[in-house]
């Protein structure tokens, strides 16, 4: 924004700290002569007067001091003057120091550099509040341009492998005509597929992630069962045992987005399974301030320092695999993580003892997700 220029927030508090520093003394010396000069007896100097024993020496009359009085006046305000502009520099510009630092920070920031902090040293005060608060910000930036510069190259990644077997298989098809087309076409079905699913998961993750839905009242239960009817085929294929149990649990949320939601963790959890005789199970529950969502599954063992990893993008895991009818794109746990933050809930992911993996997903009731859909909803404006 343009601005015409002004003085500095120096000068200014320079000005203003002289200001009352003149200010001040002059209503100093304007209360000396109202009190001293304005009611002192004129009389002849020099006089003694004894009174009730006591000797009263009476200088110069008031003529004399007034004209002495003046111009000493005159030499203490200009000498205020002076001193008030002086240490009002000097104390305006320590003031002023940890903005200049803050200043600082965020023209280095404006110009791509994320990674100054202020670190403002000393006691707690207004400034240093400001100071840690802008770290606090730069830090979270920083952090949020890195997670979308690795998400973007992760995409990027993900995005090319099918293109390039796609134009591999043209490629072929072009040298060899003789080969069978059923088989080139089915394999380019395969990978557009897969690209297809890719770009949908993508558009949906960025979608759950802006927080621009509809929210309605959802329960919980029946889309948890209606999640299990869609994968229950998949389950038998697998010979998975699907189990869906609780109550019911009303919460305020998009359908879509929380069906979404389940039906991931419910294939992820039949996916990653035992290759025989494994077990799924879903349970809702309605608590008096949540609404609880846990999904658990039969498998592997989870090692405790892959989990956080899980609900970032393109992370497969232990033994995950990119072939097969429902292989996946990496892209689960991180759409999963997406809806329940945009719905202010928290996902807690925790692995069994004895292999697998427990979910659960704590949603805000009916009445809290009222409360809060306005700040969610002004969230979202204030992102786009």
């Amino acid at each position: 924004m343009d601005r015409r220029p002004g003085f500095s927030a120096r000068l200014k508090l320079t000005l203003s700290y002289a200001g009352f520093l003149l200010l001040g003394g002059g209503l100093l010396l304007a209360v000396f002569w109202v009190f001293v000069l304005r009611w002192m007896r004129d009389v002849d100097p020099p006089a003694i007067q004894r009174k009730y024993g006591i000797v009263i020496v009476l200088g110069p009359d008031r003529s004399d001091l007034l004209r002495g009085f003046y111009p000493a006046a005159a030499a203490a305000m200009g000498f205020i003057l002076v001193f008030g502009l002086l240490g009002g520099w000097i104390l305006a510009g320590r003031m002023l120091a940890p903005l200049t630092r803050i200043t600082d920070a965020a023209r280095m920031a404006s110009g791509g550099s994320l990674s100054h902090r202020v670190r403002l040293r000393g006691r707690k005060d207004e400034f240093r509040e400001l100071a840690d608060a802008f770290d606090a910000m730069l830090e979270q930036l920083e952090f949020h341009v890195a997670e979308q510069q690795r998400f973007a190259a992760n995409a990027s990644h993900e995005l090319r492998t099918p293109l390039a077997i796609s134009q591999a298989l043209l490629d072929a098809a072009r040298n060899d005509p003789a080969r069978d087309q059923g088989e080139l076409l089915e394999r380019l079905h395969t990978v557009n597929a897969r690209a297809i699913d890719l770009t949908e998961a993508l558009l949906l993750l960025g979608r759950s992630g802006r927080g621009s839905f509809t929210r309605e009242r959802v329960d919980l239960s029946l889309i948890a069962e209606e999640a299990a009817e869609t994968l229950l085929p998949l389950a038998e294929r697998r010979r998975i045992t699907l189990d869906v149990t609780g109550e019911k649990a009303p919460a305020l949320g998009s359908a879509q987005l929380l069906l979404r939601l389940v039906t991931n963790l419910v294939q992820n959890a039949i996916v990653h399974n035992l290759p025989d005789g494994g077990r799924v199970t879903v349970h809702t529950e309605a608590r008096h301030d949540a609404r609880m969502l846990r999904v658990e599954n039969t498998g592997r063992p989870v090692p405790p320092e892959l989990v956080p990893t899980l609900t970032e993008p393109f992370q497969r895991g232990t033994g995950r695999t990119r072939t097969g009818e429902h292989a996946g794109v990496g892209l689960g746990l991180a759409i999963v993580h997406s809806i329940v933050r945009a719905h202010d809930g928290t996902l807690d992911l925790a692995p069994r003892p004895t292999g697998g993996l427990l979910v659960t997903i704590r949603l805000p009731a009916e009445q809290a997700g009222a409360a809060q859909q306005a700040s969610s909803f002004s969230r979202a404006c204030e992102i786009r």
